[in-house]
């Protein structure tokens, strides 16, 4: 999910290094909110009697909280022009620490049990219900960025973006759109985390920027804008994820889970770089 909102953003010709911040500032908001209404006290551990209503109550303050940061992302970015990278890299600092001030610094292990049950561990038509829900963003999203005028700007502003302003397209609003929807990506994503594991996991996100990155890349999106497609960045997705695992079975320490993650962003940037200069060769 993060890796598709990531998708929009490089394509632009940008960045997003906030994405897994923001998805811990959504999935505190999103489960406070229903914890609340679901009148149970706050020191609740394990889950809750909260109904569909209160789930849908969390799942939109968080896509809205998500689109929030991204909002504020692509202003500072296209109308304060800041650099992207050091825009999100503070929010990233920004949406964690306000997670944390939230949340007291400690997760919220209160979740709707019809959440984790039905969402986090349930089934849909034969497919665990996180992968179909997975499935289904990956195909709106998609079409969304191969078929329409959004999609097609979004290109256009990666490729040239002094063409894409002569053209007609409005470079502040559609930045602000691109970075609206790595926004709400996190949200949903938060969302699917609680359901997961049914608490917020404030710690466990710290890497999410660099396997994104990584995986949006790999899948042939290239970080100098203009070129990707979000079915790319599905194959992507799994080559770190591959890696990770295989670590896991070889019985290798987390530590170089780590280390192997930065050489592969920096091998797929180093390919990235290698294919632009042939094309312009030829």
């Amino acid at each position: 999910m993060l890796a598709i909102g990531q998708t929009y953003v490089i394509i632009s010709n940008g960045i997003d290094l906030s994405v897994g911040s923001v998805l811990v500032f959504c999935s505190v908001v999103s489960a406070q909110i229903m914890l609340a209404l679901s009148g149970e006290p706050g020191t609740t551990f394990g889950t809750t009697s909260a109904g569909w209503g209160v789930i849908l109550a969390g799942t939109v303050a968080a896509i809205l909280t998500g689109i929030a940061w991204g909002l504020l992302n692509g202003f500072l970015v296209a109308v304060a022009k800041i650099p992207a990278l050091i825009v999100t890299l503070g929010t990233l600092g920004m949406a964690l620490g306000g997670a944390q001030i939230l949340s007291g610094g400690t997760d919220v292990r209160a979740m709707p049990e019809l959440l984790v049950t039905h969402v986090g561990s349930g089934r849909f038509l034969g497919l665990p219900t996180l992968v179909a829900i997975a499935a289904l963003v990956v195909v709106v999203a998609g079409l969304v960025l191969h078929l329409t005028r959004f999609g097609l700007h979004t290109y256009a502003l990666g490729s040239n973006m002094e063409g894409a302003r002569r053209s007609g397209i409005s470079v502040v609003r559609q930045t602000l759109g691109v970075y609206a929807v790595s926004g709400a990506m996190a949200g949903i994503a938060a969302v699917m985390a609680n359901a997961r594991f049914a608490t917020t996991t404030i710690n466990g996100h710290a890497m999410d920027n660099l396997t994104t990155i990584s995986a949006v890349v790999l899948g042939g999106t290239s970080l100098f804008g203009g070129v990707g497609s979000v079915f790319g960045t599905v194959v992507g997705v799994f080559i770190p994820i591959i890696l990770l695992n295989g670590f896991v079975i070889l019985g290798i320490p987390p530590f170089w889970q780590t280390v192997a993650m930065g050489a592969v962003l920096i091998l797929a940037v180093w390919i990235d770089q290698l294919k632009r200069r042939l094309r312009k060769r030829g």
